[in-house]
């Protein structure tokens, strides 16, 4: 990934702040509208609700701050297909090693409690 990218500041302040008080406003309204329609079924709600996060994301994606995060996950996603993800053998004999560590550790653990237990009860009485 290029670190040295950057987003242009190529919009004006009043715009930026405009278009996030846009995107605000939107989604204020979707909360509202939500609540006021609380009768209606819970389907048109929910699809007003989606349909008014992406007005409002498409919105925010044309502020610098959007533009600067959409290609935060442009990178993000170039990475992710950078990963060498271990195989399905791999994954279970890892998970086996885990597992078995785990239950030796809590075996240990019971066993030295059991013994401060016998010990302690021996002191006090």
């Amino acid at each position: 990934m290029n670190n040295n990218v950057q987003v242009k500041e190529t919009a004006n302040p009043p715009l930026n702040i405009g278009l996030w008080a846009v995107s605000v406003a939107i989604v204020i309204a979707a909360v509202y509208g939500n609540s006021y329609f609380g009768g209606e079924s819970l389907l048109y709600r929910v699809l007003g609700l989606l349909a008014a996060s992406v007005v409002a994301a498409l919105i925010a994606f044309q502020t610098v701050q959007g533009k600067a995060f959409w290609l935060l996950l442009k990178g993000a996603r170039t990475e992710i297909r950078k990963v060498v993800w271990p195989t399905r053998q791999e994954t279970v004999q890892t998970t086996l090693i885990v597992s078995l560590v785990v239950i030796v550790a809590g075996l240990l653990l019971w066993g030295l409690d059991t013994l401060l237990g016998w010990l302690v009860s021996l002191v006090i009485g």
